[in-house]
């Protein structure tokens, strides 16, 4: 464990997370221009996706079945759970639960890219169909959330149908976009662009977290806004979700690779997709709360001590 930790720590894109929040704190100018910024979200939502199409074009599809059911039961359990828990622990109102419980249920792009690029690095072989249950987790989540908002009478922002705008959101249609552009081209005709959409993927994932690192840190003020239960909830929940994630995986049929990454999706929160949506149907809900667990806690504690602990306990659920 300590040594996966080493390495993780020691890891390029870690450190450039670290070096990006520790700029902030410096009053250091290392922000990004908006631009690159954008430049560089779509570069890496769009190689994820051709990277799980590519491997699509020959996975047969009875090989999926089991799979994608287990990453839908993950997205829609979770949701339900948290909610349920933030309602009693964490003593928030419904549509401050349901916000929380939209974000928790899906997943995190970056954080999937991280894990996937930590076990590159390590030449550990995990399913290459994982981009798909990234795309099958990422919306299901924030309809179940939304939709517990409802029932309890909550969300006074536009209807679920609403929701059609994140399904054409950039971050969903460009990883939904490269899924089937992968697919129709398969392996051979994706090699030419293999090149830059796989080689210079680990070195555009370090400027991304740097950003991120720093955006990480502006939210430091906000820990006194959300509560001492609320910050257990964003450092404890990552870990419990990590474990439904492994027995849902090792139930499938996934490779202890492919454990690592589900767990890690489990564990991961939503700070694109679902934001865009919550701030639609629940108006009433407080950003400062579902985006400085997502993002300032939750995130940076999935960066740093969650990959090689999710990694450590796959090897020995894996034996």
């Amino acid at each position: 464990m300590l040594e996966l930790a080493q390495a993780n720590l020691l890891s390029p894109p870690i450190l450039c997370f670290v070096l990006g929040a520790l700029a902030l704190r410096l009053r250091a100018d290392l922000g990004l221009p908006e631009s690159v910024y954008t430049v560089l979200s779509a570069y890496l939502m769009l190689s994820i996706g051709l990277r799980g199409g590519a491997e699509l074009a020959h996975e047969p599809l009875a090989n999926l079945a089991l799979p994608i059911l287990g990453a839908l039961a993950l997205g829609c359990a979770i949701p339900f759970s948290t909610f349920a828990v933030l309602r009693g622990f964490g003593r928030l109102d419904v549509p401050n639960a349901a916000a929380m419980a939209a974000h928790y249920g899906s997943v995190s792009a970056v954080t999937f890219a991280a894990v996937t690029a930590m076990l590159d690095r390590q030449s550990v072989p995990f399913e290459g169909y994982a981009a798909t249950l990234l795309a099958v987790m990422e919306i299901p989540a924030i309809v179940v959330g939304i939709g517990l908002a409802r029932a309890a009478g909550a969300g006074s922002g536009q209807p679920l149908g609403s929701l059609g705008g994140v399904l054409a959101s950039k971050s969903v249609l460009l990883l939904l976009g490269g899924l089937v552009i992968g697919a129709l081209s398969g392996p051979d005709r994706m090699r030419p662009i293999q090149p830059f959409f796989t080689g210079l993927f680990p070195g555009a994932l370090c400027l991304f977290l740097l950003e991120l690192g720093r955006v990480t840190a502006s939210r430091l003020g906000d820990f006194f806004q959300v509560g001492a239960r609320l910050v257990v909830f964003a450092l404890a929940a990552p870990v419990v979700h990590a474990v439904l994630g492994l027995a849902v995986a090792w139930a499938v049929g996934l490779s202890e690779g492919g454990a690592v990454v589900l767990a890690t999706l489990a564990a991961s929160a939503s700070y694109i997709a679902a934001p865009a949506a919550v701030r639609q149907a629940l108006p009433e809900a407080n950003p400062g709360i579902y985006l400085t667990c997502a993002l300032g806690l939750t995130f940076p504690f999935n960066i740093i001590i969650g990959l090689p602990l999710y990694q450590a306990m796959a090897g020995w659920v894996y034996g």
